[in-house]
């Protein structure tokens, strides 16, 4: 059963549409990549996805409640969340800290126990920084946790990220270009990490410009041209269909998805 669809969902910006009339559901454990040239609209849809915009037209299901226009913080209350293209760290803030943030909405938050430091605000702190030392540990920062974010290699911060956004225990993570910008050794930790995610039960949904991971590690995939989806399919189907290679792989990204 999808623990996440999306049905028809179109949007338009000054007479131009975005996203033109996509579907598209997934799984928990499953692994769906979006991908399409520059301009296709694949943000554009995380950003109607995760209440960021608002659709003209269609709807979105998250685990059968109809999710369509809530904002970011209910959407992430129901169990979505999602990293984005640009690093969204706070820099001055340690690893641990970072990621301690991103478990806000899984804290019982009152304002007189705040002001005075009561015995359970403190305990709720040490179980906070617990579990987002585990988190840390799973996605490969244990030795950083003390360590300021701004200060930690790029791939690494790709990680951080993640780990903010596994913090808030999502049912649903979407990961937009999770390895850009990463070297071969840290997009190879990104393929792992992702793949650990899904494995845990989380439906993954991304965003992702490299063929050899996407390739790798995709259960399907959902093309997009000009907003409109393309094709639809297993990595293989895609691989070898005529109007991705065209529109999209060509020579070069048929080459990295043969790799993968």
């Amino acid at each position: 059963m999808s623990i996440l669809k999306a049905t028809d969902v179109g949007i338009s910006f000054g007479g131009v549409k975005a996203v033109d009339g996509v579907s598209f559901s997934v799984n928990p454990g499953q692994i769906l990549s979006i991908i399409g040239p520059n301009g296709a609209g694949k943000t554009t849809l995380f950003n109607i996805v995760s209440g960021v915009y608002v659709a003209s037209r269609g709807s979105i299901h998250l685990a059968d409640e109809d999710v369509t226009g809530l904002a970011p913080h209910k959407l992430a209350a129901r169990g979505l969340s999602r990293t984005f293209q640009n690093l969204q760290i706070f820099q001055r803030m340690t690893a641990c800290e970072n990621v301690m943030v991103g478990r806000h909405l899984r804290e019982k938050c009152s304002l007189l126990p705040a002001l005075f430091r009561t015995p359970s605000v403190t305990r709720q702190n040490r179980e906070t920084r617990a579990a987002s030392l585990a988190l840390l540990a799973e996605v490969g920062l244990k030795d950083a946790a003390d360590t300021p974010a701004g200060s930690l290699p790029y791939g690494a911060c790709k990680r951080l990220e993640i780990a903010r956004a596994l913090a808030a225990e999502p049912r649903v993570l979407l990961l937009d270009e999770p390895a850009a910008g990463c070297n071969a050794v840290e997009t190879e930790e990104i393929d792992h990490l992702i793949k650990q995610v899904a494995d845990r039960g989380v439906a993954v949904v991304l965003v992702e410009h490299d063929m050899k991971l996407v390739m790798k590690i995709s259960d399907r995939i959902l093309v997009l041209e000009r907003g409109r989806p393309l094709a639809e399919g297993t990595p293989r189907e895609v691989r070898d269909d005529p109007r991705v290679l065209e529109a999209y792989l060509g020579q070069h990204g048929a080459r990295e998805a043969a790799r993968a």
